[in-house]
Order: C-alpha cells, then sequence, then structure tokens
C-alpha cells in the first residue's frame, strides 16, 4: 500500500513537472512571438522614419528652388532677359537691371581661384602622400582638417586686415581690394578641402602601380606624374569641383576683400562685385514687391543652379571613379 501512495505520488510529481514545462514553453513561445512583432514593427518604422526624412529634404530643397525661381521669374515683367543676362548696367535707382557683370566676376573669381588653388593643392596633396615623412604627414594632414573648419569671416577679416594693405605696397597701387585679393582669399579657403582629398584620392592608388612604374626604370618624379595622378585623376576632379562649389557661394570673406563696386571686373585691382556679394549687400534696403529685389532673387536662382550642377558633376566623378 506504501508502495502504491509513493508510486502514485511520483506520478502526479510527473505529471505536474511536464505540465510546468509545457506552460513554460508556451510562454516561452509567447515571448518569442511578441519579440518577433516588436522587432517587425522597430524595422517598419525605421523604414518609415528614413523615407520620410528623405521625402522632407527633397521637400525643402525644390520648395527653396521653387520659390526662389517663382520669385526671381517675375523680373522678367519688367526687365527683358537679354538685358538682365547681358547687360552691364546695374542702376536700380534709374530701372537698369544688367546683372552681366556680377555673373561674369562670379565666373572670373571662380577661375583665378582656380588657376592658383588646383595646383598648390596637388603639390601639397603629392607631398603629403608621396614624399613626407610619417611624422610630417600625421602632423600636416589635422592641421588641413583644421583650418576647414574656420569661420569665412575670419578669412575675410584677415584679407581686409593683412592682405589688402599687403598688395597695395607690393604693387604701388591705391586699391588693393579686387578680384585678386578675393581670389587669394578663397585661395587658402579652398586649399585644406582639395588638398586633403587629393591626398585621399592618391593614397588610395594600388602599390601594385608604383612597384609596376619603378619595375621599368621610371624615376620618382615620373611615377607620380605620369603614373600616381592620372590613376588618382578622377578623386582629384572631385575634389577640385568641390572646392570650387564652395568658392562660388562663399559670401563674407569675398565681400570683404572684393571691393563690391557694380563695375565690370577687367583688372586685378579693379573693385568689383560678384552675385554674393551684391546680394547680401543690397537685399536689405530693397522692397520686397520690387523688381530690384526679384532681381536679387534671380540671382539667388542663378547661384544655386550652379551649385547644384556642380554637385551633379561631383556625383558623375563619384561614380565614375567607383567603376574604375
Amino acid at each position: 500500500m506504501q508502495l502504491e501512495n509513493t508510486a502514485q505520488s511520483t506520478l502526479v510529481g510527473t505529471k505536474s513537472s511536464s505540465t510546468e514545462l509545457g506552460g513554460s514553453i508556451k510562454a516561452g513561445s509567447g515571448k518569442k512571438f511578441d519579440r518577433k512583432n516588436r522587432l517587425l514593427f522597430y524595422n517598419r518604422f525605421f523604414k518609415i522614419a528614413c523615407i520620410a526624412s528623405a521625402a522632407f529634404v527633397c521637400l525643402i530643397l525644390f520648395s527653396i528652388l521653387f520659390f526662389m525661381f517663382r520669385t526671381g521669374i517675375l523680373t522678367f515683367r519688367d526687365v527683358s532677359p537679354m538685358t538682365f543676362f547681358f547687360s552691364s548696367d546695374w542702376s536700380p535707382e534709374n530701372e537698369s537691371y544688367g546683372a552681366f557683370i556680377f555673373i561674369f566676376g562670379t565666373f572670373a573669381l571662380t577661375l583665378l581661384t582656380l588657376l592658383i588653388s588646383v595646383p598648390l593643392s596637388v603639390i601639397i596633396a603629392v607631398f603629403l602622400a608621396e614624399i613626407a615623412p610619417k611624422w610630417m604627414r600625421n602632423l600636416l594632414r589635422p592641421v588641413l582638417d583644421l583650418l576647414v573648419g574656420i569661420p569665412s569671416v575670419v578669412y575675410g577679416f584677415l584679407g581686409m586686415t593683412i592682405l589688402i594693405p599687403l598688395l597695395r605696397d607690393l604693387t604701388g597701387t591705391n586699391m588693393g581690394d579686387g578680384i585678386l585679393a578675393a581670389a587669394i582669399v578663397l585661395t587658402i579657403m579652398v586649399l585644406p578641402t582639395i588638398s586633403r582629398i587629393s591626398d585621399d584620392a592618391i593614397s588610395v592608388v594600388p602599390r601594385k602601380y608604383r612597384d609596376a612604374s619603378y619595375a621599368l626604370g621610371a624615376t620618382r618624379f615620373q611615377t607620380i606624374f605620369k603614373v600616381i595622378i592620372p590613376a588618382a585623376r578622377s578623386g582629384i576632379m572631385y575634389a577640385v569641383i568641390l572646392g570650387m562649389a564652395r568658392a562660388i557661394g562663399e559670401t563674407m570673406a569675398v565681400v570683404m576683400v572684393i571691393g563690391n563696386t557694380p563695375q565690370l571686373a577687367d583688372a586685378l585691382f579693379k573693385p568689383t562685385s560678384v552675385l554674393t556679394s551684391n546680394i547680401v549687400m543690397q537685399i536689405a534696403n530693397v522692397p520686397f514687391d520690387s523688381t530690384w529685389n526679384n532681381a536679387l532673387y534671380m540671382m539667388g536662382f542663378l547661384l544655386l543652379v550652379i551649385s547644384l550642377l556642380m554637385i551633379v558633376i561631383v556625383r558623375l566623378f563619384q561614380r565614375k571613379g567607383a567603376q574604375q
């Protein structure tokens, strides 16, 4: 009898333990099921948030473009496109709105900055990537990175107080401000950007290119300028276009050294004006619904279009470099 009671208690204990085990399995499966639903919810929410953020950014961009275009296009109610784009007579007080001076000055300043900054930047990049010892490379690269973050007004202030008097003393002219002073300031501003990106492009050129060139008897100079730089061409072009995009849109530094005079830049030391400087100097005192205001908005729209075209060109070079 005692043996039967022991067997029954053992059987009951086994059943209860199996029941508890089954319950725990069901509870565990329920927890797994809940966790799976939570993960699906989080993934869907994150995907929707990313799509909404991208759509919001695109909406802002197209809204700015639309607003600038809608306001700027009103210029041509009172001014013909030929007059606006090809006339050099900018006298808003006399209802003359020829923007050729500022368009020409913008492209002339960008071209002069390009001619000065690109050779210097490529030489610096080559020195950092191929010639400089490691300790100097580790010192100069952070310095260039820090130069990128200096505010543009600091460059403009230094250009106005140091560079312009220096140019006056060197050339003997009464006016040191002009397109040359602005180009030098912009060169100092964009040189770290172009140099660092070009440095990275040169550094990722495969080592086998250098070894093959040296094996064929080429000198170090020939290897750098006939093998390495052509191999890194797409990255260097990417750096140049990115630097020029910053130079075109720069305002404060240019305003402080270019002279801000609406006259054609036919000399290096002749005060002139560009699209950005003309907008920032005049927009505060212009009635909103006037043709003058609409003309300034059209200039801003031109700057946006130029910047977007440069970004598109950068993306094309980036895609080409990735394919190579």
